[in-house]
């Protein structure tokens, strides 16, 4: 059906773009949570595909309820 289409792949400043997080986040969230890893790479540019984007979104609103729940600021 697909075929012959690549899919569209993401840096992790899209990403950020995207879920509107500072790109300092979002590179966290990357480098430690293991089950959101890149699609591909382009030389040492990762790359991410679009699921990766609600994963990294879904990470960053847990972070955040935490922080309200111990009565953090952002």
């Amino acid at each position: 059906m697909n075929q012959g289409i690549a899919p569209k792949l993401i840096t992790p400043g899209v990403i950020s773009d995207r879920v509107g997080a500072p790109i300092h986040r979002v590179l966290h969230i990357l480098s430690t949570r293991d089950h959101i890893r890149p699609s591909a790479y382009a030389g040492n540019v990762r790359l991410y595909d679009s699921d990766a984007v609600a994963e990294v979104r879904h990470e960053l609103n847990a972070i955040d309820a935490r922080r309200q729940i111990r009565g953090g600021c952002a």
